[in-house]
């Protein structure tokens, strides 16, 4: 165990708050540190606390593109439909930046496709509003609903149409 997790962890030797101590273990998810966050979770550190934000190691270490992190975490039972303070899950991170390697094993390990935020966007809407084809492509093969309509009454076909992006659907039926 290193030095820093040791005495993060023993609360009798230092006064860390749990604040603190979820900082640290989120950090070590955003910089993709899987040594670090190995240590933390053989200490005890429940693997889906969130920090102040709502983010959890998983969604923070996929968010950032850290594929070693995220197997790390999947591993070990991170939750992939823990959400954010705005709803969004790991995978709603991911389609927006268009991180497709780690979208598939988000839904290898249980990722819904169709997980909806609190504005009703799925991660389909967000692949289809930031231009990530191949990232739509990829949530429609695993069965995403193109007509899920957020808050505003506004379907992932209503937004691949004002993008002249329509022929997604049309690739993934055949027609």
């Amino acid at each position: 165990m290193s030095p820093l997790v040791e005495t993060v962890m023993n609360a009798q030797t230092v006064n860390f708050t749990p604040e603190q101590i979820t900082a640290l273990f989120i950090d070590a998810a955003r910089e993709g540190d899987t040594d670090l966050l190995t240590q933390f979770l053989d200490a005890g550190m429940a693997i889906d606390t969130p920090d102040s934000r709502g983010y959890t190691a998983l969604i923070v270490s996929t968010y950032n593109g850290h594929m070693e992190a995220a197997r790390l975490l999947l591993q070990r039972n991170a939750n992939t439909e823990a959400t954010d303070l705005k709803g969004a899950t790991a995978l709603s991170g991911v389609a927006f930046k268009g991180l497709t390697d780690i979208a598939k094993i988000l839904i290898d390990h249980g990722a819904q496709v169709d997980h909806a935020n609190f504005s009703g966007r799925t991660p389909l809407m967000f692949a289809i509003m930031f231009g990530r084809e191949d990232m739509a492509r990829l949530l429609l093969n695993a069965g995403a609903n193109p007509d899920h309509r957020d808050v505003d009454g506004v379907s992932a076909r209503d937004l691949a149409e004002r993008q002249n992006l329509t022929g997604l659907f049309t690739e993934r039926t055949g027609a």
